[in-house]
């Protein structure tokens, strides 16, 4: 999800050998946090293969009334099942084999109590009917909800965002991103004169006499968060792209009154699938589609369907979020949401403390499009000039089990990436692992351990006190100098117990590449100034 604006996140990761404080003293978790953040026993005994939501949004009441129907293979034998959904909307009823069940609900939380033995390997279904007016989001993506609006013609403008505060905010599922959906259909039904755009292809549309119902089928694993209806007087366009796993459709679809200038400015599109598909691989979703679908909020990475708000314009609003220019040089969030296709939708985070996996790559791909497009230097001004937004407050990585993010996961692990490349020295290698992660870990939830091993296996150096300084620990690495007649004395200060990770410098013209520790080590230069690769995300001080 973009952010502009980073709120400061009020807890510190307890970790014991680098001297910060415990998350517990600055945030009170609550049991509706673990209920929602953890893989409780009630769910890890089933597996999710498919969903069926069908729903009707009634857009003048802001009210929706539907049902899940959630197929699911049995790993280990239980008969408490649960399943969340995010008053003030109501489970009405749940059905199993023509029975009715009983649900106990704790909050979010619904624990069902199944009746039919439920047999190791075996697949089952649940119904699950609901309705309500779910929570209006105030201020989309950030808060999340239903956004219910209106275009300039006065016609219903409707769209949901829910990343963070869950997909449960307006429909019932099993809301952790530990276990995605194997594939899904959302059939929306929605007055006459409106057209509903969601996740996958458009099966069909079946008309009544004063609403129509759009069947869409998402052949892929989505994650919840991902799964999406915008409904608008849309009008829509499209072209092929001759992509590396052959024919990819792309389809746009925005308000009546803005289709001409929406053909002008979404050629940046093909423009970024240009670009990712060099440095990420084949776009992730063939079989579902690309679309852009416009909204009345920011934007959101919604699998095979981003959304988009930017009004038309260069940059983030028609900012430069970089203060460089280069920002100007594209549709932020064309760029940004398009990214996450490869990072959020293909390789998805498991517990969402490690967030980082999607925002970081994801902001780390704007500079790949402008080094794509206009060159390495330009990429390499474009990220330096977001360091200014960091706040370095608290860790990148998040408390586990309580759906809880870290902090400052966009601009600093942007540059922690960029820092990455640099050390891999190499960019058809960097290129390589980053294609290599998104076939790695294809279509797959991840922890954060498993991407940072990926990496330094693939880069060819041990990185574990790399990530355990730039993700678990708030401090930037200082590289310490003093160059006394011609002798460069150097080391890591500021950094935790045994931080090791080579840095280049340049001296009379020459590169050299120096593996600082944080015991010091010299080497003769026979010069009295060095200059540090600013591409690297450290501080530097001189010692006279």
């Amino acid at each position: 999800m973009i952010k502009f604006i980073y709120n400061l996140i009020l807890y510190l990761l307890l970790l014991s050998s680098f001297s910060i404080l415990s998350y517990s003293q600055d945030y009170n978790f609550t049991k509706q946090d673990t209920l929602r953040g953890s893989i409780t026993p009630e769910r890890s005994w089933w597996d999710l293969a498919y969903y069926h939501l069908n729903i009707s949004v009634k857009p003048d009441e802001k009210k929706l009334i539907g049902s899940n129907t959630i197929t699911y293979n049995v790993l280990k034998p239980s008969k408490k099942m649960q399943i969340d959904l995010q008053p003030p909307l109501k489970i009405t009823k749940i059905e199993q084999n023509g029975k009715l069940l009983n649900f106990e609900s704790i909050g979010n939380a619904h624990f069902i109590q199944l009746v039919d033995n439920q047999k190791k390997g075996s697949t089952n279904s649940i119904k699950v009917y609901y309705e309500g007016k779910p929570k209006e989001a105030v201020r989309a993506p950030w808060d999340g909800g239903l956004s219910w609006k209106r275009d300039s013609n006065g016609k219903h403008f409707i769209a949901t965002s829910c990343q963070g505060i869950g997909a449960s905010i307006w429909w019932p599922n099993k809301d952790h991103m530990y276990d995605e959906v194997d594939s899904m259909l959302i059939s929306v039904n929605v007055p006459k004169d409106l057209v509903n755009v969601s996740n996958g292809r458009l099966r069909k549309v079946e008309d009544f006499v004063n609403t129509k119902t759009f069947h869409w089928f998402v052949s892929n694993p989505i994650n919840n968060y991902g799964v999406n209806i915008n409904i608008g007087d849309y009008v829509s366009f499209s072209e092929i792209y001759e992509g590396e796993k052959g024919p990819l459709d792309m389809v746009y679809y925005v308000l009546r009154d803005n289709i001409e200038r929406a053909k002008t400015h979404f050629k940046d599109a093909p423009k970024m699938m240009d670009a990712f598909e060099h440095w990420f691989g084949p776009y992730p979703f063939y079989e579902d589609s690309f679309k852009i679908v416009e909204v009345p909020y920011l934007g959101m990475e919604h699998q095979s369907s981003i959304t988009y708000g930017n009004r038309y314009m260069k940059g983030y609003l028609g900012r430069d979020l970089s203060r460089t220019g280069w920002g100007l040089k594209f549709d932020y969030i064309i760029i940004h949401e398009a990214g996450h296709e490869w990072f959020a939708n293909n390789i998805t985070y498991k517990d969402i403390a490690d967030m980082w996996i999607h925002e970081s790559f994801t902001t780390y791909s704007e500079n790949l499009y402008l080094d794509y497009h206009y060159g390495k230097e330009a990429s390499s001004d474009y990220v330096i000039g977001t360091r200014f937004s960091i706040s370095n407050k608290s860790p990148m990585i998040g408390p586990y089990g309580v759906n809880r993010r870290g902090s400052d996961i966009y601009t600093k692990g942007a540059n922690v990436l960029h820092t990455l490349r640099q050390i891999a020295n190499d960019d058809d290698k960097w290129r390589m692992i980053l294609r290599g992660l998104n076939k790695k870990f294809y279509h797959q939830t991840v922890e954060s351990k498993q991407i940072e091993d990926y990496i330094s296996l693939n880069i060819g150096f041990d990185l574990s006190t790399f990530f355990n300084q730039y993700l678990r620990d708030i401090r930037i690495p200082n590289f310490e100098y003093r160059i006394e007649d011609g002798v460069l004395t150097y080391r890591w200060v500021n950094v935790i117990e045994k931080f090791t990770m080579p840095l280049e410098i340049e001296v009379l013209e020459k590169k050299i590449i120096l593996y600082p520790e944080t015991t010091k080590k010299s080497i003769k230069i026979n010069s009295d100034k060095i200059k540090i690769n600013r591409n690297y995300y450290v501080n530097s001080i001189k010692i006279n």
